[in-house]
C-alpha cells in the first residue's frame, strides 16, 4: 500500500496518475497548501522541504515528482512506464524526465512564485516576464520534438514523461500561449488525458480541465 500526500493540481498529478496506471493499492492524503498545512510540524517531519508530493512506500518516504515516477516505474515494470534498461529509449526517458523537472518545472516555479525570488514588485514583474519568455521557448522546443518523433515523447510509446508533460501543460493555461495551442503538444496531451488512469486521477483530485480562450 502506497500513501501519496497531494494537493489538487500540484506536482503530485504525474505520480498520482502513475499509481493509477500501475493499479497499485494506494491511499491519498490531502495537504491543504493554501492553508499552509505543508508547513505544519507533523508534515515537516515527513517532508522537511514542506512541499508536495510525498510518497510513503513501506518504511521510507520519497519526494520529488520525477523521482517518484522513476521509482514507481521501476517497482512495477509490467506497467511499462519506462523502456528497458541500457537501451537508447531508456536514455531518452531519463533525458525527458530531467528536462521537464529540472528546466521546465523550475521555470514554472519562477513564473508562479516570483515573490520568493525578488522582493520589490517591479522586479517581480520583470522576473515573471522572463520566466514566461523562457517557458514559451521551451514549449516551442517540446512541440518540435513531438513533431519529429511523436505522438509521445518517446515516439509511438506512452511512458512516464508523458504524464509529466500533461501536468506541466495544464499549468501553462496561465501563459499567453498555453501548451495546448502547440499542435503536437496538444496531440500528445489529448492522448494522455484520454487514458482511463489519468481520468481517474483527475476525478479523484477534483480537477476540471480548463482551456484559456
Amino acid at each position: 500500500m502506497y500513501t501519496l500526500f497531494y494537493s489538487p493540481g500540484a506536482a503530485n498529478m504525474a505520480p498520482h496518475a502513475a499509481l493509477e496506471e500501475i493499479g497499485a493499492p494506494h491511499k491519498l492524503v490531502h495537504v491543504d497548501i493554501v492553508a499552509g498545512e505543508q508547513r505544519q510540524p507533523e508534515y515537516l517531519k515527513l517532508n522537511p522541504k514542506g512541499r508536495v508530493p510525498l510518497l510513503v512506500d513501506g518504511d521510507y518516504t520519497l519526494t520529488e515528482s520525477a523521482a517518484i515516477l522513476m521509482h514507481l516505474a521501476d517497482r512495477h515494470p509490467d506497467a511499462e512506464l519506462a523502456p528497458p534498461l541500457a537501451t537508447p529509449e531508456r536514455g531518452h526517458y531519463y533525458q525527458w524526465l530531467l528536462y521537464l523537472s529540472n528546466t521546465v518545472q523550475v521555470a514554472f516555479f519562477e513564473y508562479f512564485y516570483a515573490d520568493r525570488f525578488v522582493e520589490d514588485a517591479a522586479g517581480q514583474g520583470a522576473f515573471k516576464a522572463n520566466a514566461a519568455r523562457r517557458l514559451a521557448e521551451m514549449l516551442v522546443y517540446i512541440d518540435g520534438a513531438l513533431a519529429a518523433r511523436g505522438p509521445y515523447l518517446l515516439g509511438d510509446r506512452f511512458t512516464a514523461p508523458d504524464l509529466f508533460l500533461h501536468m506541466l501543460a495544464r499549468w501553462s493555461r496561465w501563459l499567453d500561449r498555453p501548451a495546448y495551442r502547440h499542435p503536437h503538444i496538444k496531440r500528445c496531451t489529448d492522448l494522455v488525458k484520454a487514458r482511463p488512469a489519468v481520468m481517474r486521477m483527475m476525478a479523484s483530485e477534483g480537477i476540471v480541465e480548463e482551456e484559456k480562450a
